[in-house]
């Protein structure tokens, strides 16, 4: 049914065309139909901004359908395998849904044939030429040859360009009647050996990206496992009709299939109806009649997974246990430990196996899901700090839809990893060093930059340390995890992260800076800052405070480190006197005038001084104060000779007035400079 919505909303023809399914090139037309009508320059903005928005949504939703495009397919191959009655047939499909899925004009398949010594063309799907389909290879020779003597997959552009791999006249010759050009060929393993090659191809150039290389080589487990398995049946068969007379043996041989048919179908069925790994692992259970869990790869025994993932199977691990490694495109996931099975019957060993790869293509599917909702939390978030303006019905829906309630108090968090041994930052929002005014200006609000990319340094003394790109990586995995658990919201910005979380009755916002900094260094296993807002009300209501917000968390962040506070949480709160510097000016705080006033009335005249000439007067009675006044541990301090110390110090007697060393004079002074130099940190 149709969305219907008034005429003068930009974005009611473009919510048509996403209900449609539109092409891309439709969503130009609204504009062009604006501009023929000569809308005025707001309605035309208005409609780009739709337009872009829009597109937008498409992509994300054409990336939803393809991956469940995938998954359905892969899923639809494991029950091809589970009742596999046609070897033919199920090869075909798996190179049919290969190339479906990669959009390739051709899918074909190769085996390899022992006894021959060479390799021949087994399936193939979009193909024209009849010598193409009949082609035999030497073996090392061509593309396919490059894949099964490295048992790793590998691409070319143009094929007849390319000088990695051995050509020969047979087999360009087929490939130019093919009229093939971009190829993709990823091993069929069985075990250590490579058994065959599964292809995907283009009658054009192209570039085939690392999740088709990934999904190809899915398909090519899968008709590995079909191969094996009807070489698995057909030994049976064999078996059965040498041991004709043995009905003993043909009644257990018969069980033992059954019931690994058995457990192919309940395999299958969690998986369509969205099981867990667990639910795999109780199920394997029941079957062998033992114990099976699923391990972490850092829980799980090194040396048996190893050799199970060289070896391709199962393996025994001390006396009674099984291992079977979970791993997917070469990355390993974990795996499946049997426990009280001195003997395992090679069926029971193969339902093992099977039940490791479903593992593996149900922790593919749930990371699938994880990293989509990452990404869609991190967007919300981006859109509430970078769009105040947006529509609070729908900034409500789309929390709605991660389980998050806009409307109740929330805290913005800015959080930062600090470097090892050092308590310097890695990276992160906030991170101002230096002493020199102006230490930490930009466009965002509050006078930090508001960029994506880049973080708060400036032009003082002490300079900016150099980046932890894994550090930042794994801030930014804790802090997704610690959104979802806790309803809230994370995304990646200056180089750091920023979470906004919800406040719990009673709870006041140091308290979950401080909980979320404990929190978020210990998953990360580094020291972690974390400075918070002040509570924003209701974010959905007014998002413009949770822009606010966050420059106020950075500034906090930032005085934790120069406070020498850092790995630390606190919010503005939390800092006494230095809280009217840190909030900013969210509504009802100041604005940070009167702070700049009281610096300037007390100090002024020193700081315009070292602007003019130069000097070090600011310098030197930071120092002179930190040494109890006395001029010998100022001089020690500043490397300098005492008579210098004498001069520079009359200098300030002289723009301060000869009170200066009174006690309130001196009080008033040193709390001046606190503040000036806290200032030069935060952004003021």
């Amino acid at each position: 049914m149709p969305v219907t919505m008034p005429d003068d909303r930009p974005e009611a023809p473009y919510l048509e065309l996403l209900v449609r399914g539109a092409p891309a090139e439709a969503y130009e037309r609204p504009v062009l139909r604006a501009r023929a009508d000569k809308a005025p320059a707001d309605r035309l903005a208005a409609l780009e901004r739709a337009k872009l928005l829009a597109l937008r949504v498409r992509g994300e939703l054409e990336g939803r359908r393809r991956r469940e495009a995938e998954l359905s397919a892969l899923y639809e191959t494991a029950h091809d395998l589970a009742g596999l009655r046609d070897l033919d047939a199920v090869l075909q499909a798996i190179v049919q849904r290969a190339r479906s899925l990669l959009g390739t004009e051709v899918a074909y398949l190769t085996l390899n044939d022992p006894t021959a010594g060479d390799t021949y063309m087994r399936v193939t799907d979009g193909s024209v030429s009849a010598r193409f389909q009949q082609l035999r290879l030497g073996m090392g020779e061509g593309l396919g040859g490059l894949v099964a003597q490295t048992a790793r997959p590998y691409v070319t552009e143009s094929y007849f360009h390319d000088p990695r791999f051995q050509h020969t006249h047979t087999i360009d010759a087929g490939v130019r009647d093919e009229g093939l050009v971009a190829i993709l060929g990823v091993p069929l393993l069985l075990g250590s050996g490579v058994i065959g090659v599964l292809f995907a191809a283009d009658r054009r150039a192209r570039v085939f990206e690392r999740e088709q290389t990934a999904l190809l080589g899915s398909f090519a487990a899968h008709a590995a496992v079909a191969i094996d398995t009807a070489h698995l049946l057909a030994e049976t068969r064999t078996a059965l009709a040498e041991l004709e007379a043995a009905n003993e043996i043909i009644r257990d041989r018969s069980r033992v299939i059954e019931r690994a048919s058995e457990v192919h179908d309940r395999l299958t069925e969690l998986v369509l109806r969205g099981g867990g790994v667990h639910d795999v692992a109780d199920a394997v259970a029941e079957v062998l009649s033992g114990s099976v869990e699923f391990l972490e790869v850092d829980e799980a025994p090194a040396a048996a997974v190893d050799r199970s993932r060289a070896d391709g199977h199962a393996v025994r691990d001390g006396e009674e246990d099984w291992v079977a490694a979970v791993s997917a495109g070469g990355e390993l996931l974990g795996a499946l430990v049997l426990r009280g099975h001195p003997r395992l019957d090679p069926m029971d060993q193969r339902t093992l196996e099977r039940a490791a790869m479903v593992t593996s293509l149900l922790q593919l599917a749930r990371r699938s899901a994880g990293e989509a909702e990452q990404r869609v939390r991190g967007e919300l978030l981006d859109d509430l700090l970078d769009t105040p303006d947006r529509e609070p019905r729908l900034l409500r829906e789309r929390a709605a839809r991660l389980r998050a309630d806009l409307d109740t108090p929330h805290v913005v968090l800015a959080a930062g990893i600090e470097a090892p041994d050092t308590g310097t930052p890695a990276a992160g929002p906030g991170g101002a060093h230096g002493s020199g005014p102006g230490a930490a200006h930009g466009s965002g609000p509050g006078g930090i930059s508001g960029s994506r990319s880049g973080g708060a340094h400036g032009g003082g003394s002490g300079g900016a340390p150099a980046e932890d790109a894994e550090g930042r990586r794994r801030l930014w995995s804790a802090a997704s995890h610690l959104a979802v658990t806790r309803h809230g919201l994370a995304a990646t910005r200056d180089g750091g992260t920023v979470l906004l979380l919800p406040l719990a009755d009673r709870d006041t916002a140091d308290a979950l800076a401080r909980r979320t900094a404990r929190q978020l260094g210990t998953a990360v296993h580094a020291a972690v800052t974390v400075g918070a807002s002040a509570p924003v009300p209701a974010p959905a209501a007014r998002p413009g405070e949770v822009a606010a917000g966050y420059a106020e968390a950075r500034r906090c962040l930032a005085a934790l480190r120069v406070l020498g506070r850092a790995g630390e949480g606190a919010a503005a709160e939390d800092f006494g006197f230095l809280g009217l510097l840190l909030a900013g000016t969210r509504e009802g705080a100041p604005d940070g005038t009167g702070v700049q006033d009281f610096v300037t009335r007390t100090v002024g005249a020193v700081i315009d001084y070292d602007e003019r000439r130069g000097t070090e007067l600011i310098r030197t009675l930071d120092a002179y104060f930190a040494g109890g006044m006395s001029p010998a541990r100022t001089k020690d301090a500043l490397h300098v000779h005492v008579n210098t110390v004498a001069q520079r110090l009359e200098r300030v007697g002289r723009l301060l007035g000869p009170d200066w060393q009174s006690p309130a004079r001196s009080l008033e002074i040193q709390l001046a400079l606190r503040l000036h130099r806290l200032a030069s940190a935060v952004g003021y």
